[in-house]
């Protein structure tokens, strides 16, 4: 079924007690987390949308309760010129997370499809070599036995303007804002659609988007959250591990229990 980004533009309240539901989440995915750790998988975390639509939000509610020692934010912006020497799925490679861990990417290589397609950084030939670039990559991930969940945070531009001026008149939100917000904002129509090819293109079998109405900051954040706690939860042994003989022995003794 095609995705179309104007099917997530309603905006409707979180319908619930928000701090509950949200506390219920981080505690399911605080068991999530550790299962992935005990059964040595891994797992990536995906995160595209326009500027301002709540991803760092949701990034930041969905690692609350995870050990730092096992997962890694990545937060992609524009290529250094080493990483510009290398082909462009290069510096992903790199950040691909360890057994046991989960790597979170706040953007990442559907850069190639979208900014540098608008904004002329990359060639027509290397964008629309992206596609099939982009699906053998995150298939290989997949059939190496990751787990790979794509999420994509969409607003209208009314919503993002609200945000994008409320960063303008909070003293302590100026520094999230920029001239890029700006130049992207102006080319709203373009950016619809490259991402409507993307989503045409890279919605797979083995790597399906995840669509989410951001115009609500909770409700984003609870659909979000619970769509990714869905994945990462499908890909897992959920048991807890057995205790070790040897060690509950020695500790019983030691705790003359």
């Amino acid at each position: 079924m095609a995705i179309d980004l104007s099917d997530y533009e309603a905006g409707d309240a979180f319908d619930g007690h928000y701090k509950k539901a949200l506390k219920k989440l981080q505690k399911r995915l605080s068991r999530i987390h550790y299962a992935h750790i005990v059964h040595k998988r891994r797992a990536i975390v995906v995160f595209e949308g326009w500027d301002a639509a709540g991803k760092g939000g949701i990034i930041q509610r969905l690692t609350a309760e995870w050990d730092p020692r096992y997962y890694e934010v990545w937060p992609i912006s524009a290529p250094t010129p080493e990483e510009l020497a290398h082909h462009f799925l290069w510096r992903f490679w790199r950040r691909l997370p360890a057994q046991h861990n989960i790597a979170i990417f706040d953007r990442s290589w559907y850069g190639r499809l979208l900014v540098e397609r608008v904004e002329g950084f990359a060639k027509e030939a290397e964008w629309r070599r992206g596609y099939d670039e982009i699906n053998d990559f995150e298939a290989q991930q997949v059939e190496t036995g990751a787990t790979l969940v794509k999420v994509f945070v969409h607003v209208t531009q009314t919503t993002q303007d609200e945000r994008l001026r409320a960063r303008l008149d909070h003293p302590w939100k100026r520094w999230k804002t920029g001239l890029d917000d700006y130049r992207n904002r102006a080319k709203r129509a373009d950016y619809l659609e490259a991402m409507a090819e993307m989503f045409e293109r890279t919605d797979t079998k083995l790597a399906r988007w995840i669509v989410v109405d951001g115009n609500d900051k909770k409700a984003a954040r609870i659909a979000a959250l619970t769509a990714i706690a869905d994945a990462l939860e499908k890909r897992v042994p959920m048991e807890p591990p057995e205790l070790d003989p040897e060690v509950e022995k020695i500790a019983r003794k030691a705790l003359g229990r």
